[in-house]
């Protein structure tokens, strides 16, 4: 657990030797670092980094805030990385998000590169106009939701809407996943909730075109929540990045693109 000068305690967990080339793994809305599986971490491990994934705040076991009302921004949410960086005694580590995550990785990328030896955009957008609709039908949120069972369906219900598109998506692992963070979470109410609410924050002139540290943009083929176009423009809007499409993959990383995904991450990170 990291402390924060704030009060906010932040959970993470590293693997590999702390001597090596360290990777810092942010998650997306309403996840929290289980959805890193640890079977990635150890491959990357294993290829010779040092991996750090940890709980956003509102979720798992980091701190949590009052349904509907998130004490944070979405750049709080980018500079908790920072802090976790400090906490483990790394001044430069190289950065990968998805989704959500995107925004955290271009506002670090524009306020610290100075603390990042390279940026990884997986799953995400630019957000510029004319880019196609998602095509994911979310169900919506239902009232209540205090049984913890019943926030296992409903965020089970968006897994779906996000990775059945794949011939590849398992959905009696998937249910394993979502069970698996609930319990350890408590409660799922707050990262189901309250990543939609908080504002941005981030600087009113950010641009994907400021970018200047070696990036790489992952994407999923049959993507329904940012469907590739998303990817393709993520990838023209920073100079100089590489574009990567992962087959038959939703929104989120599935297991039979796992060591695709490391061999990727790997050898975007070798570069001195």
């Amino acid at each position: 657990m990291i402390a924060l000068p704030d009060g906010v305690r932040i959970c993470a967990e590293t693997f590999g030797d702390p001597r090596a080339p360290a990777i810092v793994l942010c998650q997306g809305a309403s996840a929290s670092m289980l959805w890193w599986d640890a079977a990635v971490c150890d491959l990357l491990a294993d290829a010779g980094r040092f991996v750090i994934r940890y709980d956003q705040r509102d979720t798992g076991l980091s701190t949590k805030y009052p349904v509907g009302s998130p004490g944070y921004s979405h750049a709080d949410l980018a500079r908790d990385v920072l802090e976790v960086l400090d906490a483990l005694g790394i001044e430069r580590a190289h950065l990968a998000g998805c989704s959500m995550a995107g925004g955290v990785v271009l506002h670090l990328g524009l306020i610290a590169p100075e603390r990042f030896a390279s940026l990884t955009f997986i799953s995400t957008s630019t957000g510029e106009p004319g880019l196609p609709a998602p095509e994911a039908s979310f169900p919506e949120t239902p009232s209540g939701l205090s049984e913890l069972g019943a926030q296992v369906e409903f965020m089970l219900a968006q897994v779906r809407a996000c990775d059945d598109v794949s011939p590849f998506y398992d959905d009696a692992a998937a249910r394993a996943l979502v069970q698996a963070d609930a319990e350890r979470s408590g409660d799922l109410r707050p990262a189901l909730i309250n990543h939609f609410l908080a504002e941005l924050g981030h600087p009113d002139d950010a641009s994907f075109a400021d970018l200047t540290l070696p990036t790489l943009v992952l994407h999923g083929e049959l993507d329904p929540v940012f469907p590739l176009p998303h990817g393709e423009a993520l990838a023209r809007a920073v100079p100089d990045s590489r574009f990567v499409v992962l087959p038959a993959q939703g929104h989120d990383l599935l297991p039979h693109n796992w060591e695709r995904f490391v061999r990727e991450l790997v050898a975007h990170t070798s570069a001195p």
